[in-house]
């Protein structure tokens, strides 16, 4: 694409349509912009358009079309060809920082995160300006331009708060900080300096506290893996600055809303964090100026409101205090029982109110109150750390703590007992403090794994929680009837089974409750409950033990999915398809009705794919339909295809590329059930299968490797018959995959198909041509994985053909080959074989080699036979040195009768 007018008007209209909501507008436009970003200079056009263009809409659509365009295609995946040009590289990186930089912010933020996925990749060896680059923008003065570097250094360097230790790390590091750490500290005081100086001006504190949030994250980034020997000189520099921002009270950057953090809460909470890190990771370093952060924080958490714009700030402040509180060195600031107690009544019970704001979203913003709850993303909650406060106090004082909590709690479910309609939420802030006190491990497989022995957690379910599963009105109190449910999942692995039991009828009729976090919490619940394993290892709950309520579970779960809000429920999906996997037969006489839902489930759901967890249970649930009905009577696997093969039809057509790969690896499993000759149905999808185009997309590659090895298992005379002239094509796939080092495996899963399945005179032309392939790659790009699935082919193919067949093509490639192979490859390597069939296939080849290779074989087998006897009598090795090296035959026996013994 060369750099012209055309070309950029071109681009533009395609970028207009891409926006329109018009699904036939925008996908053509989609694929136009997929089809050209191989070409030359794409990127390069697509940053002139964000530079030039005058309607900002369009600016920012190129914006994110650039960024990922840089997400997908930047890295050079090995044996892959590189999809952005070396000119295109250059040309990106000497522009996109100064691109970045005098951009608007909203265009600026998608640049930055353009610069953080090359920074990834390239930074420091093929990028080594970069951070200079960046430095030297410090002294502009212009705080747009300073807010935009802070904001891509913080992109570059958050990867360090996650990254494993290693030299390579470190070295990275430690250039950032022997560049970067000096100006940035700088900055830090500079800034500080112009907040006092502008400090009646609140446009310029804004952009200033901007820098210092942001400047504070940098701070966190750099001192995540060490203690870095410039800060550990400079502590006294950031500590006491950080001090004082954290007992600062602006009164211009108080913000009226309620909802939204704002710039002081927001710097605030990151030096909660920071002092966190120190009081963790550098306790000793950091003692001196321990005393006033705890002070500080503390009268921060007792005068802040409940106001949701201060909840990251509290969490985060709590957060400090709960790491402060498990470390030996500052045990004695707890010991006193009158702070113990002031922390429950000032810091802890107040934080786990259930709040309006809190009932709000388990009304109005269910999906996202259920993430935060169920999936652990609540850190930022002031419940998660008010959790994580009272963990951190029970690990040095957990007897004193229990029964101070004890206490409140009593008194709690008291209040609720005078007036449960208007003081219900007194009872779940008592749920929440049970289950924080109680719980001391806990694992997503198994909930909590260790308790506090001093909480009675079965006592507990019978007085409260029990009550709450057996009301007669599923509809009433919803958050007690979720918190009751939660709580039976949280502690099932403490709770007896005869309790779980009884839960579990309670379980089903909760999924009928029209409160949508309610029936999540149930869908979630039964679903953990199937997973729990009791003796050798067996489902605890047992599919006679679900009989009585098998077609309540079955209905109340698909009802559940017609619930506004919750048709495209992950967690309702994934219960039904542990309920399928856990029932077995026991659905059978169901599903001729449930796969109708499915189906109609999936058909919605391709329309615009928007839940991948929810469309990998969909398929699941498909999969152990089929499975489990089809394993009763093979022969209702028609009834499946006339049901399904319409939905996929459209699919393909349509290219629903997230659904693609699931509809090959479900007509795989329809094939591989068939038990006469492939339908003809089938066999006009094979050339199509073909296709190089199908190829390209690595998701799809496993299941169209599955699916050709179950067409080659059910119908190779077929193939070999009527679309002998495909034979070709289907060697070219595997030519395509055993290139690449990611897929070769899939290559050899194919080609040992070919050569188990296919008719031997379809495929002797070609077999030269396949080793050599073999070979050629094993010189160029040998690697453990492909020598492994090379050793499994060879023996593989001597057992089909023989052990002479298999010398006679390695010799006919080159003299006296196949000695070298033995030597060289089969020897060294084939105790590297993993795989109880690939052992045998192994022991198998090695067998026939022995036996029909050498002249001898009849006496190699009375040899083994007659061992004991003839050990001395009989010298194999010099018997059948005409054929291969003494040493060879020694280890391949060896091999041979450790695999024997290993596979018996």
């Amino acid at each position: 694409m060369e750099l012209n007018d055309r070309n950029l008007q071109t681009l533009t209209e395609y970028l207009q349509k891409t926006l329109s909501p018009d699904p036939a507008v925008r996908r053509p436009a989609e694929k136009f912009l997929e089809s050209v970003e191989g070409n030359q200079n794409y990127p390069i056009l697509l940053l002139t358009v964000l530079e030039k263009s005058q309607d900002e809409v369009i600016r920012v659509c190129a914006a994110v079309t650039f960024k990922n365009y840089i997400k997908r295609n930047w890295r050079v995946v090995e044996d892959e060809l590189n999809k952005i040009s070396d000119p295109d590289r250059t040309a990106i990186k000497a522009n996109i920082v100064n691109l970045m930089l005098s951009s608007p912010e909203q265009i600026q933020k998608q640049l930055s995160d353009a610069i953080s996925i090359i920074g990834r990749e390239d930074f420091p060896q093929k990028w080594p300006d970069l951070l200079t680059e960046m430095v030297t923008r410090f002294q502009s003065g212009d705080f747009h331009v300073i807010n935009g570097i802070l904001r891509t250094a913080h992109s570059l360097f958050k990867r360090y708060r996650h990254e494993f230790k290693s030299n390579e790390l470190w070295s990275e590091i430690k250039l950032v900080l022997d560049t970067f750490a000096q100006p940035l500290t700088e900055l830090f005081k500079a800034t500080i300096d112009l907040c006092q100086t502008h400090a009646t001006d609140i446009n310029a504190l804004k952009v200033l506290f901007s820098s210092l949030a942001l400047i504070s994250k940098l701070f966190y980034s750099l001192n995540f893996q060490d203690l870095p020997e410039f800060f550990e000189d400079n502590m006294e520099t950031w500590m006491t600055n950080f001090h004082n921002l954290l007992t600062l009270d602006n009164k211009l950057l108080q913000t009226d809303d309620e909802e939204e953090a704002g710039l002081l809460e927001l710097l605030k909470s990151q030096i909660c964090d920071n002092a966190a890190l120190y009081a963790q990771k550098y306790d000793e370093e950091f003692q001196p100026y321990l005393p006033r952060f705890v002070t500080a924080i503390w009268n921060l958490l007792v005068t802040t409101g409940q106001e949701v714009k201060y909840d990251l700030l509290v969490s985060n402040a709590i957060q400090f205090l709960a790491s402060v509180c498990e470390r030996p060195h500052y045990k004695h600031l707890f010991e006193d029982q009158n702070v113990l107690t002031s922390i429950c009544e000032k810091v802890i019970v107040p934080n786990m109110e259930f709040r309006s704001a809190d009932e709000e979203a388990f009304e109005d913003n269910s999906e996202e109150y259920i993430i935060r709850d169920l999936e652990g993303s609540d850190i930022d909650t002031r419940r998660r750390a008010a959790c994580d406060l009272v963990r951190g106090l029970c690990k040095f004082f957990e007897g004193p703590v229990t029964g101070i909590f004890s206490g409140y709690v009593n008194s709690m479910l008291t209040e609720y007992a005078k007036n449960p309609g208007v003081n219900w939420k007194h009872k779940d802030a008592a749920i929440y403090l049970v289950t924080s006190l109680a719980s001391k491990a806990q694992t997503q497989k198994h909930g909590i794994t260790q308790a506090n022995e001093l909480v009675n957690l079965s006592e507990f379910f019978v007085n409260h929680i029990l009550v709450d599963l057996k009301s007669p009105n599923v509809n009433e109190f919803p958050v007690l009837k979720a918190d009751a449910i939660k709580y039976v999942m949280t502690f099932r692995s403490q709770l007896p089974k005869e309790q779980l039991l009884e839960s579990v009828p309670l379980l089903v009729a909760h999924l009928q409750a029209e409160s949508i976090v309610q029936h999540t919490y149930a869908a979630h619940a039964l679903e953990r409950l199937f997973t729990m394993r009791g003796a050798n290892n067996a489902t605890l709950i047992t599919p006679t033990e679900m009989a009585p309520f098998t077609e309540q579970l079955l209905n109340n779960l698909f009802k559940s999915l017609a619930v506004p809000g919750s048709s495209e429920n992950e967690y309702i999906m994934k219960a039904i398809m542990r309920s399928f996997s856990l029932l077995q037969e026991a659905i059978v006489p169901y599903i001729p009705t449930l796969i109708g839902q499915l189906t109609h489930k999936l058909l919605l759901v391709s329309k615009n794919p928007s839940k991948p967890h929810f469309n990998h249970y969909l398929f699941e649930s498909l999969c152990l339909s089929i499975r489990i009905t089809c394993k009763a009577d093979p022969d209702t696997v028609d009834s499946f295809e006339e049901a399904l093969f319409p939905v996929f039809t459209e699919i393909l057509q349509n290219d629903v590329q997230e659904f693609v790969p699931y509809v090959f690896q479900v007509m795989s499993l329809l094939l591989e059930i068939h038990t006469s000759s492939i339908p003809s149905s089938y066999m006009a999808l094979f050339p199509h299968l073909l296709q190089p185009a199908l190829w390209e997309r690595t998701g799809n590659i496993p299941p169209l490797v599955r699916l050709l090895q179950a067409y080659l298992e059910k119908g190779a005379a077929a193939i070999a018959s009527t679309a002998a002239d495909k034979i070709p094509g289907l060697l070219g796939v595997f030519q395509k995959l055993i290139a690449s080092k990611a897929n070769d495996h899939q290559g050899f899963y194919l080609l040992n198909s070919i050569v188990e399945h296919m008719p031997p005179d379809s495929i002797t032309q070609y077999r030269k041509q396949i080793f050599i392939l073999l070979f050629q790659r094993l010189q160029s790009s040998k690697t453990t994985k492909f020598v492994k699935s090379f050793l499994v082919f060879i023996n593989l193919y001597c057992v089909k053909y023989g052990a002479i067949a298999l010398q006679e093509i390695f010799d006919d490639i080159q003299p006296k080959m196949f000695g070298m192979v033995v030597e060289k490859i089969i020897i060294p390597e084939v105790q590297k074989v993993s795989g109880q069939v690939e052992k045998k296939i192994c022991a198998v080849g090695i067998t026939k080699i022995l036996t029909e290779y050498t002249l001898q074989g009849f006496f190699l087998g009375i040899f083994f036979f007659f061992r004991p006897i003839f050990t001395n009598i009989f010298r194999v090795p010099s018997m059948l040195s005409t054929s291969l090296p003494a040493e060879a035959l020694q280890f391949l026996q060896g091999y041979l009768q450790a695999a024997t013994v290993q596979l018996l």
